[in-house]
């Protein structure tokens, strides 16, 4: 099935001639959006999937700890998809150490910019005076994505200006080439409208139609792909799909970069959205039962650790409160327990001594001064999936 899904303009950049594509507004016009049985069956599932996870998380205790984990997976998987090769024990040893960020690499850095994006957007969006979901409140997490010498050339928070290009050393070459700037204004609007304007598409359908016009419009000089992911996850919770943001793509499309970039092309050059929206359905079902998988095994340790230590006798009250500390600190030293329970160093030294006898924590820095220790097997489970794995 072909439908027309935009046009080409000719403009000039870098003293050349280029076409740029412009997409028509959403929804995909004649003919309509065919959700035939295939895709109807992932939209089933992926729903389904959906509601499955939202149970998980509200059956446990502490949903702060999966939404810590889950939000820290997502922002290193982003970023290693855009060339970052920052791991997740990269950033949980991180914040363990507590470096300042002149000490830390750049890639670990890259990392925190998009925990501090995501954590801005949602605050917005649950601020009673909060933005609403927006390019405005997507500027605001642009400009934290940018923060630091890497980003400070690429407009920080601002809609770019220039001609961008994907792919290619010159607009003349790329394999795609985005609307021009003084056109992104309106487009813009338009996908604005389209979020808080009504529609018969299923919500979930609508989200990956927003996506994808995302990725084709691609507003900014840089960060256009961790900012789409991002997109994707403040969708679901606007759209009432999950309560809490548990879910994210970037696994999926890391497993499958070359297939999603194959299909957002054949969304502009041949109109295919059906192809790409059961990909999207897909990419969600997938990944919302992987992540209810993980949830439940990351609760099911966290409780047989927690009985397995309460039994020993040497367990104290100080192991007992930093164990309850590590499914949202899975990376500690013995400065982090002194100074968060305002203890001595010993009493932090005797609390590490009780938790690795018990093979809850593992030495990871393999120094003898200022060690790192790590709850590897939650790391594990955290990491399936990823390439990544706690080295032992």
């Amino acid at each position: 099935m072909k439908r027309k899904s935009g046009k080409y303009v000719v403009s000039s950049s870098t003293g050349e001639e280029v076409r740029a594509f412009v997409p028509h507004r959403l929804p995909p016009g004649a003919p309509v959006l065919d959700l035939d049985d295939d895709a109807q069956r992932l939209l089933r599932e992926a729903n389904e999937n959906l509601a499955r996870l939202n149970l998980a998380g509200d059956m446990v205790p502490s949903l702060d700890w999966f939404i810590y984990a889950f939000v820290r997976k997502e922002a290193v998987l982003s970023s290693q998809i855009e060339g970052t090769q920052a791991t997740l024990v990269d950033l949980f040893r991180y914040e363990a150490e507590e470096p300042s960020r002149q000490e830390a690499s750049p890639d670990v850095l890259e990392v925190c910019n998009y925990l501090s994006a995501l954590s801005y957007a949602r605050r917005e969006l649950r601020r009673k005076r909060g933005l609403p979901l927006s390019m405005r409140l997507l500027n605001g997490a642009h400009k934290r994505l940018m923060k630091g010498p890497r980003g400070r050339s690429k407009q920080p928070g601002a809609v770019r200006r220039s001609q961008n290009w994907i792919g290619g050393t010159r607009p003349g070459n790329a394999v795609y080439v985005p609307p021009p700037p003084d056109l992104l204004g309106g487009l813009l609007s338009d996908l604005e409208k389209y979020i808080h304007g009504k529609n018969r598409l299923p919500a979930l359908v609508r989200a990956g139609l927003i996506h994808a016009q995302f990725e084709t419009l691609h507003p900014y000089l840089d960060g256009n792909g961790r900012i789409g992911r991002l997109l994707v996850a403040l969708l679901l919770e606007h759209g009432g799909l999950l309560s809490s943001p548990l879910l994210y793509l970037s696994i999926h499309l890391k497993r499958h970069r070359e297939e999603y970039y194959r299909l957002l092309d054949l969304v502009r050059t041949q109109g295919d959205w059906e192809a790409w929206t059961k990909f999207f359905l897909e990419a969600v079902a997938v990944t919302a039962a992987e992540a209810g998988g993980t949830a439940r095994q990351l609760f099911d340790l966290v409780n047989a650790d927690r009985e397995r230590l309460l039994k020993l006798k040497a367990a104290t009250v100080p192991s007992i409160r930093v164990f309850e500390m590590l499914p949202r600190r899975p990376m500690m030293t013995i400065g982090n327990i002194t100074r968060t329970l305002k203890v001595t160093k010993p009493t932090a030294a005797k609390v590490v001594d009780v938790l690795t006898r018990s093979k809850i924590l593992v030495e990871h820095s393999g120094r003898k001064r200022d060690r790192v220790f790590a709850y590897a097997r939650y790391l594990d489970i955290l990491s399936m999936g990823t390439d990544l794995a706690v080295e032992r």
